[in-house]
């Protein structure tokens, strides 16, 4: 099996956020590889990664980092394959990392979901890929009305808590 996704970090220290983003993968059964680059430890690495990507089949790159946040464009600026940036709060609430990802100069673009936002990132890669595929836009259907699922289920839950003034 190989890797249509690689989910990469710029260091196992992101494994707690882009845990999510591993699951809903495996969830919709997509083949991924996880691993930790650094654009500033290892950009020797990261270059290798970033420019044999498309020739190993991968398709979309989930790039995250903190801080400075440089790995996601860095490796954005050495191929045509779509780069999803996470931003990683890890200081200033995050917002340095995201302001990083988010101001890439022309001709290197970096789509870029919230801070921390890894499950939004795999949705965002799954909803490219099933542009040519049915059956994974069918599976992402199927993720979608569950999630309308949950607030009806929240509703009736909310519904059996009783306040001595609340109406409904």
């Amino acid at each position: 099996m190989n890797p249509i996704v690689s989910i990469i970090m710029g260091s196992a220290s992101d494994l707690p956020v882009m845990e999510k983003a591993a699951v809903f993968l495996d969830e919709m059964e997509i083949p991924f590889e996880m691993q930790a680059l650094s654009a500033h430890r290892t950009p020797e690495a990261v270059e290798r990664f970033a420019k044999s990507a498309e020739k190993r089949g991968v398709k979309i790159i989930i790039a995250a980092a903190g801080m400075a946040a440089h790995l996601c464009g860095v490796i954005a600026s050495m191929t045509t394959i779509p780069v999803i940036g996470v931003p990683i709060n890890s200081t200033l609430d995050g917002m340095d990392a995201l302001l990083s990802i988010v101001q890439m100069p022309p001709g290197i673009p970096v789509a870029t979901v919230g801070i921390n936002g890894a499950l939004n990132s795999a949705i965002l890669a799954v909803q490219i890929l099933a542009t040519s595929d049915n059956d994974l836009q069918a599976k992402l259907a199927d993720y979608k009305e569950s999630l309308k699922d949950k607030i009806v289920k929240a509703n009736d839950d909310l519904k059996k808590i009783s306040y001595k003034h609340k109406t409904n």
